[in-house]
């Protein structure tokens, strides 16, 4: 990674596991929370969602696609494991549990619905909250 690169400086960086079948999404940031995802191993989808025009987008990231997605913090966004992977995901905001910018959007937004790989996903119950 090239921090010079990115339209905003990276401030914190997250490692999350996750099983095949694990759906993480959607979130996003409204004070501007950028995140760059990247699959360390396994493979991942990555789907974002313009909440205001409906514009989507998906990218299949890891073993066999080695690159990293960037996603303004302003769109829904989030993950499939499509196998059991290891995401590392920098972000361009600290987090503050005790003022957090995460809002959800549910996962099955009828716009970024068909770009998952599955209909029944794994869930947290976070996630599963918002659908």
């Amino acid at each position: 990674m090239r921090a010079s690169a990115l339209p905003k400086p990276v401030r914190q960086s997250n490692l999350a596991r996750s099983r095949k079948g694990v759906i993480r999404a959607l979130h996003y940031h409204e004070r501007g929370q950028d995140d760059l995802f990247v699959c360390l191993q396994g493979r991942a989808r990555v789907v974002a969602l313009d909440r205001d025009t409906g514009e989507t987008f998906c990218e299949d990231i890891g073993d066999e696609n080695f690159s990293a997605v960037y996603v303004p913090g302003n769109l829904a966004h989030g993950f499939e494991a499509l196998t059991d992977v290891l995401m590392l995901y920098h972000v361009s905001e600290e987090y503050d549990a005790d003022d957090p910018d995460e809002h959800e959007w549910p996962w099955d937004d009828p716009r970024v619905v068909d770009l998952w790989s599955t209909r029944s996903p794994i869930l947290s119950a976070r996630d599963a909250d918002e659908s």
